[in-house]
């Protein structure tokens, strides 16, 4: 009976030594990884890529596509730095075919991208480490002629 015992706490112990060995490393892999930003898994657009760890708001966000054109305004929530995520749009978006337009910085952070019959709008707000970021996603507009200003006789 006490051999028994002993052979369930030395077993209980093994597992707790290793579940908190596992612990330390994954820790370790987590500081590792914070130098740069990794895409998940894609969302509702899967040319539109969004930083893994970063969580998406269903209740804030919509998308819709028919016929070719798609429209869709997606929140995503999570921690890192707004620089980080700057980069990571910058880097990733052309890997879609998406042209960076212009990046606007006002306390916030906005980066505009376009392609054949798209445009895209990144927004990324801050709060601390705490980053939302908000893609809007829409047709372009059409380009008109410009009209004349003489009547037509």
């Amino acid at each position: 009976m006490k051999r028994c015992l002993s052979v369930i706490v030395i077993f209980v112990f093994g597992i707790i030594m290793l579940s908190g060995c596992a612990g330390a490393s994954r820790k370790n892999d987590i500081s590792k990884s914070e130098s740069f930003l990794e895409p998940q898994a894609m969302g509702k657009f899967n040319d539109i890529p969004a930083p893994a760890g970063f969580k998406s708001i269903p209740a804030e966000s919509y998308a819709f596509e028919s016929s070719g054109v798609r429209v869709g305004l997606l929140r995503y929530r999570g921690k890192a730095d707004i620089e980080k995520v700057v980069n990571f749009y910058k880097d990733q978006m052309p890997l879609y075919n998406w042209n960076l337009l212009n990046v606007v910085e006002y306390g916030e952070r906005m980066l505009n991208f376009e392609r054949e019959q798209e445009t895209c709008i990144i927004n990324l707000s801050s709060k601390g480490r705490s980053i939302t970021i908000t893609v809007s996603l829409g047709p372009k507009s059409v380009t008109r002629a410009k009209r004349s200003t003489t009547p037509v006789k």
